[in-house]
């Protein structure tokens, strides 16, 4: 039964669908809402039109998975950019979190999630095989492992540390200047950014 009582029902049913979004009840739904509707129509529209702009056009990068308006991104277009270093990262928000150090200069591979028995994420769920035809392909060097300190983070390097040890690659970790259970969006720019430049060799802390 609902906690609310809407006097209509295009309110209640724009108010379900803002609930949706990670971290918003009901009650923050609606002062969302009526704040939509106190402003003027063409905010609303423009609001509207971002949403249905973002479902309809944005696109995923044929080369590293990060968020991009065309095929491949402004990072793995750059050639200013080193490819020949690749970060692997969980998700986009580590991509932008690490972009916002300006400390790193190579290019990423975006996993798209960790692996996770408990939650039922295997190797062939992430996009690892995309991974394995870079290096296949690619003049990659180095291989920077920049996973979540967790037990999947931790999981997932090890596994594609096994999977990827027969190429001639240097495989390295951010060090651990990110806490134990930290993800990385949530590390500040200047403990990410030396975690970076202070990479370790991963064989030496995983093995």
């Amino acid at each position: 039964m609902s906690d609310i009582q809407f006097p209509s029902k295009i309110l209640e049913n724009a108010v379900n669908e803002f609930s949706k979004l990670p971290g918003i009840g009901r009650k923050t739904a609606l002062r969302l809402v009526l704040h939509i509707l106190k402003q003027e129509k063409e905010s609303a529209y423009q609001f509207a039109d971002a949403i249905t702009t973002l479902a309809d056009e944005i696109k995923y990068c044929k080369s590293c998975y990060n968020i991009s308006d065309s095929d491949i991104c402004s990072i793995c277009s750059n050639p200013r950019r080193d490819h020949s270093v690749v970060c692997v990262v969980e998700n986009v928000r580590d991509v932008m979190a690490i972009e916002n150090t300006h400390q790193y200069q190579g290019i990423y591979h975006v996993l798209g999630g960790l692996i996770s028995p408990m939650d039922g994420t295997g190797p062939d769920d992430l996009t690892i095989t995309p991974l394995e035809e870079k290096l296949k392909s690619e003049e990659v060097k180095e291989i920077i492992f920049a996973l979540s300190t967790t037990m999947e983070g931790d999981t997932t390097n090890f596994f594609l540390y096994r999977k990827f040890q027969q190429y001639p690659v240097k495989f390295s970790t951010i060090a651990r200047g990110v806490a134990i259970g930290d993800e990385l969006e949530y590390a500040d720019e200047v403990t990410l950014g030396r975690s970076l430049v202070d990479r370790q060799p991963f064989e030496k802390n995983a093995l």
